[in-house]
């Protein structure tokens, strides 16, 4: 079984925020798949397959700060290890389009990911790095994580999605390496 958690803030007022997109490409799974949520562990969760892996896609409830209260406890009820886990986050020392698989890897200052880190008292499992880019200017970093996608990056956002969808097809399948290798690139030119 692997546990696909996606990043984002519950409510109306996140929903096309640059620090949702871990809930928007869950979403976009989900509807792949036929699937519909339902609550469990302070998350919506829903249950899909992916070739022969039985795959929980997941968005905390909790609020982006909060990540690891939900993670946490459903790795705990469905005793899911680490290496099983995917967290698809943003980031902002990533060009908007871009995306990385990574593993093992510090938290850089993202308070979701520090939160998981916490937790469940390991580093070491992989994430789905999606980038939004840098605010210009002198607007700070959270406020810009919390601010709407632009009109041109909510065009080009069915793009990313889809490919960021495919890629955690890609996990499912066939691991982190053949995925990272494959997918580890910019999206947009």
């Amino acid at each position: 079984m692997k546990l696909i958690v996606g990043l984002g803030n519950p409510g109306s007022k996140y929903l096309l925020t640059r620090h949702n997109i871990g809930f928007i490409v869950i979403d976009a799974l989900a509807s792949m798949h036929g699937a519909s949520f339902s609550s469990e562990h302070k998350s919506q969760l829903t249950k899909i397959r992916i070739g022969s892996e039985v795959v929980l896609l997941v968005k905390p409830q909790t609020y982006m700060n909060d990540s690891g209260i939900a993670t946490q406890a459903i790795m705990a009820y469905y005793k899911i290890e680490a290496k099983d886990l995917l967290v698809l986050h943003d980031e902002v020392d990533q060009i908007f389009g871009e995306i990385k698989y990574q593993k093992n890897r510090g938290h850089g200052g993202h308070n979701g990911i520090r939160d998981i880190h916490n937790k469940i008292s390991t580093k070491d499992y992989t994430r789905l790095r999606i980038g939004v880019g840098r605010p210009n200017g002198k607007m700070d970093v959270a406020s810009f994580v919390l601010q709407n996608f632009s009109n041109q990056e909510q065009n080009d956002l069915p793009t990313i999605i889809d490919e960021c969808a495919r890629s955690v097809e890609n996990f499912c399948k066939e691991g982190f390496e053949l995925t990272a290798n494959k997918f580890n690139q910019k999206i947009l030119n």
